[in-house]
């Protein structure tokens, strides 16, 4: 199976006011992976979607927009494959999240680079309530399994930030960090809960002895965790046009920056380093001033193809 196919769905979508997105994941065994990627395209290009949707052999993963008759037909769909046990995850967006709809074929749905066996081997699942009354605990280590620029945005109090670029690194960083703490409690959390369902796997076959995971990530935890009670600070950052959501999954203060991706809070955006498309303080030092006029080539582009369609 080809790791890296991807499939673009040819038609333009049409205009909707109000997109629903939906955030989805299972693990399952997939046979013809293939032959499911062809069958979503071949539904996706007959309705309203935008996002990207990874088909893999061990199960499916994504997040996708449409309006709710749109949603409703792609996770019906889905229930139909057999995926009856996906973390599924509905918040709104006033504007159109994503470009474009993809259905990617890979190796792996979320990608550690390790083998695991997240169906068989996986921690603890706990719910917001229990993840308050575990990570207040003095005994346990917190770790945020997300890559530093989502940290940026947000996370726990008193988590560590494993400072990865992206999940690949995580076994490492355990090598590295945590092997001399293998009979402490082990707490992890992620966006949707997908990368946990890899790295409590990983730590488990690691002989860890006691690991934990709040279920449904941090998306379900601000959707039901009142912002009185919360243990949460900042905002969440999410791959699509929001760049971060708050309590209630309502979308937050945070813009990102097209140069280098990372998220920018009001204030940042008004210093002198920033230039839309361009450059912020967190990568103006790290491009060349020929790198610089490209993206601001870039830019007028989009804006003139903005302005072609208005």
């Amino acid at each position: 199976m080809n790791a890296t196919v991807e499939q673009l769905a040819p038609v333009e979508q049409q205009a909707t006011t109000g997109w629903v997105v939906a955030a989805l994941y299972q693990f399952k065994e997939v046979q013809d992976p293939a032959d499911l990627q062809q069958r979503l395209l071949d539904l996706v290009n007959t309705i309203n979607l935008c996002g990207t949707l990874i088909v893999a052999g061990e199960g499916i993963n994504g997040t996708v927009a449409g309006d709710r008759a749109s949603i409703d037909m792609i996770h019906q769909f889905l229930l139909n494959e057999g995926f009856n046990e996906m973390e599924y995850k509905e918040s709104d967006s006033a504007d159109k999240p994503f470009r474009k709809m993809k259905i990617k074929l890979k190796k792996e749905i979320v990608t550690l680079g390790v083998e695991v066996k997240p169906r068989d081997l996986v921690g603890h699942y706990l719910d917001p309530k229990e993840w308050n009354d575990l990570i207040a605990r003095d005994d346990v280590i917190l770790i945020d399994t997300r890559n530093d620029y989502e940290y940026k945005a947000g996370t726990f109090k008193g988590a560590i930030d494993p400072k990865t670029e992206s999940f690949r690194e995580f076994p490492e960083y355990v090598k590295q960090n945590l092997e001399q703490h293998k009979d402490k409690k082990i707490a992890m959390f992620c966006t949707g809960g997908i990368r946990c369902e890899k790295s409590t796997s990983l730590l488990l076959q690691e002989g860890f002895n006691e690991v934990y995971h709040l279920k449904g990530g941090i998306l379900k935890y601000l959707e039901e965790t009142p912002a009185e009670q919360s243990m949460w600070e900042g905002e969440c950052f999410v791959f699509d046009g929001r760049t971060a959501v708050t309590h209630g999954v309502a979308e937050g203060l945070n813009i990102k920056c097209h140069a280098c991706g990372w998220p920018l809070l009001p204030a940042e955006a008004e210093e002198a380093s920033y230039e839309h498309g361009v450059s912020c303080k967190y990568c103006i030092d790290n491009t060349t001033e020929k790198q610089k006029e490209g993206f601001r080539m870039r830019q007028s582009q989009i804006a003139a193809a903005k302005r072609k369609r208005l």
